[in-house]
């Protein structure tokens, strides 16, 4: 029937203006993790929902949210929200807003996005009639509730996406103070794609008798990823990178290193030698961050080197290709990185490069994902010497040049001053370097005085 919208989405329980928004987003059929969220959320329970990533958990919890928004219109006063929606990182929380934004479009709901890296100022001033949805990091948030700038005691919905990372990046205390100054009663709502045992306590402590919805088990990674591995010295992975990418080159990629600086220097790298690349990590602004996803979303970039703050947030249909360049540290992390690829449905391939020293890591994750990652090239080594080696250093930390000039010799070492509550509390070191004429330690000369010279042959 033309004019009516007609999908899964209308058993679900949505209110008419979200279903003609799904129809226009060309939402057919609901995922698993939204069949079953969606209707629980609406009924005003507490979630906990675990699910891969690339599987709509945005739309898990973003349509229920903004259709209570809806239905239940109300005001919010100067300074307040009514909805709270928190992630661990600035692209994350961006992805978010823009979904939130389309779900809301054609209602008049405000719907307002804070993150680090912007006008504190500005973010203050758009605040201060106060918003419907917020999205927001905990960093900036505490710091415009620090200010004044916003009050949280008419919130009655809270949402933590990927919390586990949040608790990665030591958000704990932050999530802690912003709960305490919460709306009683409230819905909250949990989501992420791993389940560390810190979440179980995170979960007793804001949710109250949650339904925790497992669609696939935890740590597992898409079907539709084709994972494979390259055991290599790791001073020979630069040039097999390249290799990889100029064999891949149908589709965008994305390069995962363990360090900002590693980020940096690989990037660096890959332009000197022709590939059309941009760098994402934390030294970098938000404006830059910004642009460089949308040069890569657009195409204008073919490779983006990043590090974990953007392994979450990036949701681009074309990306073909993840190479963890270097292992992560934490196991979960790699699930969420390789998530980036085969989204909604589409085929992908995470190509790891593994060094001897970063065997125990990739170990851990073959533990964590249940299944033993293909090998390409190189030969894996054992897993119980590798379980015993701990990496030698983290991240691409790009060449070195360590030859001293003819002639010259290495500097000495300065020695380490020792610290004392005098030096600590500043000033009073300085006291003492204008006595007995200037001499930094009037005992320095003396004992050097008093040392027996050497006998005359």
């Amino acid at each position: 029937m033309k004019g009516i919208y007609l999908s899964d989405f209308n058993s679900l329980g949505l209110c008419s203006p979200l279903l003609k928004v799904t129809g226009k987003l060309g939402f057919k059929e609901p995922t698993p993790i939204q069949k079953n969220a969606i209707p629980l959320v609406l009924d005003g329970r507490d979630v906990m929902g675990l699910a891969q990533t690339g599987t709509g958990k945005t739309a898990a919890f973003g349509l229920p949210l903004v259709h209570h928004l809806i239905v239940n219109r109300e005001k919010a006063s100067p300074k307040c929200i009514r909805a709270l929606i928190l992630a661990p990182t600035r692209e994350l929380a961006s992805q978010i807003a823009k979904n939130i934004h389309s779900y809301a479009e054609g209602s008049s709901l405000s719907v307002q996005l804070v993150v680090g890296g912007a006008s504190l100022y500005g973010q203050s001033r758009r605040l201060s009639k106060g918003c419907d949805c917020l999205i927001a990091t905990p960093g900036r948030l505490i710091d415009l509730i620090d200010r004044g700038a916003i009050k949280l005691d008419e919130t009655r919905f809270l949402v933590l996406d990927e919390a586990d990372q949040m608790l990665d990046l030591g958000f704990i205390h932050s999530l802690r103070k912003i709960a305490a100054l919460l709306a009683k009663p409230r819905q909250t709502l949990l989501f992420s794609a791993t389940m560390p045992k810190q979440m179980s306590e995170l979960a007793g402590s804001y949710l109250t008798n949650p339904e925790r919805i497992e669609v696939a088990r935890v740590g597992s990674t898409a079907d539709k990823i084709r994972q494979e591995v390259h055991f290599v010295e790791g001073a020979k992975k630069p040039q097999l990178l390249e290799g990889l990418l100029n064999e891949n080159q149908d589709g965008l990629s994305i390069v995962f290193t363990r360090t900002k600086n590693g980020a940096e220097k690989l990037m660096i790298r890959l332009s000197k030698k022709g590939f059309e690349v941009q760098s994402v990590h934390g030294n970098k602004n938000q404006s830059q961050r910004d642009r460089a996803i949308r040069q890569f979303k657009a195409g204008k970039v073919k490779i983006l080197v990043a590090t974990d703050v953007a392994a979450r947030g990036i949701d681009i249909p074309g990306v073909s290709y993840v190479y963890n360049f270097d292992l992560p540290e934490v196991p979960e992390n790699y699930v969420h990185r390789i998530g980036r690829t085969a989204r909604a449905g589409r085929e992908g391939k995470a190509i790891t490069l593994c060094a001897p020293a970063d065997a125990h890591l990739l170990f851990s994750i073959e533990r964590l994902i249940k299944m033993e990652i293909e090998t390409i090239s190189g030969e894996k080594p054992d897993a119980k010497k590798a379980r015993a080696q701990k990496s030698r250093r983290g991240g691409y930390q790009g060449k070195k040049n360590n030859t001293a000039k003819a002639g010259q010799q290495k500097r000495p070492r300065p020695q380490k001053a020792s610290f004392n509550k005098e030096a600590s509390e500043g000033g009073a070191d300085k006291s003492k370097k204008t006595n007995a004429g200037g001499s930094r330690n009037s005992n320095t000369k003396r004992n050097r005085n008093n040392r027996r010279k050497p006998v005359a042959a």
